[in-house]
């Protein structure tokens, strides 16, 4: 009997570093917070969403611009801030790459301080901070313009994601372009705040005949989702099960999200994912948002973002 038990005993130890091994390791490239790309992973990785679905991801966090270049280059094959219209200009410059799944449909916003703003057309001759290396910036400038705004006579200062609540909170520029969960930080320790109503749901049913904006999500190297196919669904599984959690469970959420931030922070959160009309939070396939993908490609077509249509292989159709 006792020899049994040992034999079971280092039967068990021998196994765990094997199924250790089992996990398939993925290292995705994202945004530093606040930011969408980084708003998941904090959950995947502290419910072990990962490995539930037999992963072992790495999440790298980048700037804009870094990220941009990183994964465009392929130092990184899978991409977690992968902004629509930013796969389809990789697309249009040989970089052979497909949107995944959606994670975030499109939000974004102006904010300022300033008693003489009143509106985006206001902004003509002032200056606005902005991460202009982002494609929230691009779909900003064209909502901007379906609000007669002509968006060449804005100073854009630039700036990195991380910068633009500093920006906001010292009032160092007549106005600052962000998005979620930027705004919801900033409002939080800056109420008085005013946001500029860009009309966002109006503009894009008028133009797409839908309210759904495919904007950010998860892309991938064509050559890595050859090798990979496996792994998808399973990806797509610990994301969509990760945002699930995060609608059922906002408190909890908000303490993995703003884990560096105050409660008041963490507050905001929360309230923030309640509501999800700023926030957007929308998993769905690519394949299954064939047309709205196609709407934000014409958008970028006629800001002169992108040149021409993408390739169709930018829309990943797999079943997940």
């Amino acid at each position: 009997m006792i020899r049994t038990m040992a034999l079971a005993l280092v039967a068990f130890i021998a196994a765990a570093p094997v199924q250790a091994q089992q996990l398939d390791k993925i290292s995705i490239v994202v945004f530093g917070p606040p930011s969408l790309g980084a708003f998941l992973p904090p959950v995947i990785k502290a419910r072990k969403l990962d490995e539930k679905n037999g992963l072992a991801i790495t999440f790298e966090e980048r700037t804009p611009d870094a990220y941009t270049a990183q994964f465009n280059s392929g130092e990184f094959k899978v991409g977690g801030s992968a902004a629509l219209l930013t796969v389809g200009l990789a697309d249009l410059r040989g970089v052979k790459v497909a949107y995944l799944f959606n994670l975030f449909d499109y939000w974004g916003g102006v904010v300022t301080s300033r008693s003489e703003i009143n509106a985006i057309k206001d902004l003509e001759g002032k200056d606005i901070a902005a991460a202009k290396g982002t494609t929230n910036y691009v779909m900003f400038d064209w909502f901007a313009r379906q609000l007669g705004a002509d968006t060449a006579k804005f100073s854009v200062v630039n700036t990195a994601t991380p910068g633009l609540v500093g920006y906001a909170l010292a009032d160092r520029a007549t106005a600052v372009q962000l998005w979620e969960p930027a705004y919801t930080t900033l409002h939080a320790k800056k109420p008085g705040v005013r946001l500029l109503d860009l009309k966002i749901k109006e503009s894009w049913q008028q133009f797409a005949g839908s309210t759904s904006i495919p904007y950010l999500g998860l892309a991938a190297h064509l050559d890595w989702i050859q090798q990979n196919k496996p792994l998808i669904p399973r990806l797509y599984a610990a994301y969509k099960e990760a945002a699930t959690w995060v609608a059922a469970n906002p408190d909890e959420a908000a303490i993995l999200i703003a884990a560096k931030g105050s409660s008041d922070d963490r507050k905001a959160i929360a309230e923030l994912v309640r509501a999800n009309d700023r926030l957007g939070m929308h998993v769905r396939s690519a394949g299954d948002l064939g047309p709205e993908i196609k709407a934000v490609y014409n958008a970028g077509k006629t800001l002169g973002f992108l040149s021409s249509e993408p390739s169709p292989v930018t829309i990943y159709r797999d079943p997940m």
